[in-house]
């Protein structure tokens, strides 16, 4: 009897080592994916004579375009400028432009910059979008303008022909979007712009940039 519950015994234990060899470890979890930086960011507070408007540039993503906008921001060179031009194509569709229109006793022009395209930017021009203004390629050098609505048709387009670069926007507006809407809906002088190929675009009564400057951010905790 005794051999008996021994040899059972024995069948047991070695039935419990056979399933655990047949029993595959636990999968260890996936190791913690570290989440990736945001793209560095750096903001400009525009006063105009119709309030403020804050753009949010993109530093990392657009930085030959960025770097050339803080260099005005910087030298102040908008201040005293205008918002001279407002394209109100269809209501919430248009943009509005400014840039440095009188120079100031002693400075030197800047040179354009390099285009950046959105094919490389990563960016689109969409609702409150900040871009530059330019000619041709390589023209761009102060004059910018901010879209109101889907104005895609902006970014770089490689499969159509011809000059399919785009325009180089390189920020947002995070603050004032509604000085934006009031610019954009102000009167038009239609005597204006034909010379410069904007007829029918230039503001009647230009919206003055008091002062352009650097905004400190507070990190969040």
């Amino acid at each position: 009897m005794r051999g008996r519950w021994m040899t059972a015994i024995a069948l047991v234990l070695v039935s419990a080592a056979q399933t655990q060899a047949q029993t595959p470890p636990a999968a260890s979890p996936p190791p913690a994916v570290a989440p990736q930086p945001k793209p560095a960011v750096v903001r400009v507070a525009l006063q105009t004579s119709e309030g403020a408007i804050v753009l949010e540039l993109e530093k990392d993503r657009a930085p030959i375009t960025t770097r050339n906008f803080l260099r005005y921001v910087d030298e102040r060179r908008y201040d005293g400028q205008t918002f001279y031009r407002a394209v109100n194509i269809a209501e919430n569709f248009g943009l509005i432009q400014a840039g440095v229109r009188v120079m100031k006793p002693g400075q030197k022009i800047i040179p354009p910059i390099a285009h950046e395209p959105t094919t490389q930017t990563g960016l689109s021009h969409q609702t409150g979008t900040v871009s530059m203004a330019h000619r041709a390629l390589g023209t761009a050098q102060s004059d910018f303008f901010i879209v109101v609505g889907d104005m895609s048709s902006l970014d770089a387009q490689p499969s159509k022909p011809g000059d399919n670069q785009g325009f180089a926007a390189f920020g947002r507006v995070v603050e004032g979007m509604d000085v934006v809407m009031k610019i954009l809906s102000g009167p038009i002088n239609p005597a204006l712009g034909a010379k410069d190929g904007m007829p029918g675009q230039m503001l009647a009564n230009p919206i003055r940039i008091t002062s352009a400057r650097r905004v400190e951010t507070t990190p969040k905790p």
